[in-house]
């Protein structure tokens, strides 16, 4: 697959994504059920965008591993933030 096409699939993929999340807050879910939801598909997001769009497929994988501890950092302080608010 070339670049063009595989960019363009991934930028499908996300838009996608992306409109799920907006479906899932007007579903009338539950609160954690409607959260774990926009976590997981924010979480897949994050990774196809570092991945692909800042190219960190083809580092090694210390960067990768850096940018996965900060993400994994965000994701403790979002849970945490989400869950003061209850």
């Amino acid at each position: 697959m070339t670049d063009a096409k595989l960019y363009t699939t991934i930028y499908i993929v996300l838009f996608a994504m992306a409109t799920v999340q907006v479906l899932v807050e007007f579903a009338g879910f539950t609160y954690w059920t409607a959260f774990a939801a926009i976590i997981a598909l924010s979480f897949t997001k994050a990774l196809l965008v570092a991945g692909y769009y800042q190219h960190l497929r083809s580092e090694p994988r210390s960067i990768s591993l850096i940018v996965l501890v900060g993400l994994l950092a965000a994701l403790a302080l979002t849970l945490a933030a989400s869950y003061s608010i209850m």
